[in-house]
């Protein structure tokens, strides 16, 4: 399989985007936010000097309004994060049409996650592909580990991703094409999956996080490993009960509908596990159309 990714640069016919390949890296929390709030504080801070200063400019207030993230507006947003019960932010660079570095994150309406059980606090991270050029891959697994440190995931997952709004990808037949066609890359849908996720497991990715109460159900590391049979496959140990499956030194989007075997086997493993939208909202798919799709690496 190769190792370069489709160079995606999609727009409508009056030249605004609608979406461009990227890298995301996206973390699943089934605690309230207040208990994950410096933990987050950390990894945005982790995020902002890993790409640099200013790239993420401005973003969403609660009144819908875009506000500058200079210096000032970092210290707000860490104050927000610390004392808002139930936070949602969207982090965007400001230069040009297109936001290439991104941040997103939605808080639970939950006091405690017995309440309402399939919601999760729900972060990502948002990166264009040429970080990845530039850097390499050893370089955008290490950010995601550090990333994933302060947070109490219960899975995460990190690999090639359409950029786009998240109700777009379901509208616009050329990006349902390309989804099949491209396996590998993933369409998070942030909004959905904070509100019925769950405990469940997104999908087999380059990087697969795997925390509680899942990770136990495989007996820990070990019995995970146990599983998992391919040389492509590692599973690092983390601190706090959790693992991190590498498929590949390098992330793949896939070819024609095909995925590296790695990614097949890790998705059979994780199977009883991963997760399935009930609700087409905002969608042009028919819920067989979906199911394929979100059977893509099994089928």
């Amino acid at each position: 399989m190769s190792k370069h990714h489709p160079r995606i640069r999609l727009r409508k016919p009056n030249g605004v985007p609608i979406a461009c390949d990227a890298l995301s890296i996206n973390f699943y929390m089934r605690h309230p936010h207040r208990e994950l709030a410096p933990g987050l504080v950390r990894s945005f801070e982790l995020y902002r000097h890993a790409m640099g200063g200013h790239v993420l400019g401005q973003y969403m207030e609660e009144t819908g309004n875009w506000a500058e993230l200079d210096d000032s507006g970092w210290e707000r947003l860490h104050r927000e994060t610390l004392d808002d019960p139930f936070p949602y932010y969207d982090l965007r660079e400001m230069t040009g049409e297109e936001s290439f570095y991104r941040i997103d994150y939605r808080g639970p309406l939950f006091v405690a996650p017995e309440e309402e059980p399939d919601r999760v606090c729900a972060v990502s991270f948002w990166l264009p592909t040429e970080y990845l050029e530039e850097h390499g891959p050893g370089q955008v697994r290490e950010l995601a580990l550090e990333l994933a440190a302060p947070l109490p995931f219960c899975s995460g997952h990190a690999g090639f991703a359409f950029n786009t709004e998240h109700d777009l990808l379901y509208a616009k037949p050329e990006l349902r094409k390309l989804c099949f066609l491209h396996p590998g890359m993933d369409a998070p849908r942030i909004s959905t999956l904070s509100m019925e996720l769950g405990t469940k497991v997104r999908s087999a990715s380059w990087l697969t996080f795997l925390g509680q109460p899942v990770l136990g159900e495989f007996g820990g590391a070990s019995g995970l490993r146990a599983r998992l049979r391919s040389p492509d496959i590692t599973v690092q140990e983390l601190e706090g009960e959790r693992v991190v499956v590498t498929l590949g030194s390098w992330p793949e989007a896939g070819e024609d509908g095909r995925m590296p075997p790695s990614y097949r086997e890790l998705a059979r493993v994780l199977e009883p596990w991963l997760f399935h939208e009930r609700y087409l909202v905002d969608s042009t798919l028919t819920p067989e159309e979906l199911r394929r799709w979100e059977r893509r690496l099994l089928d």
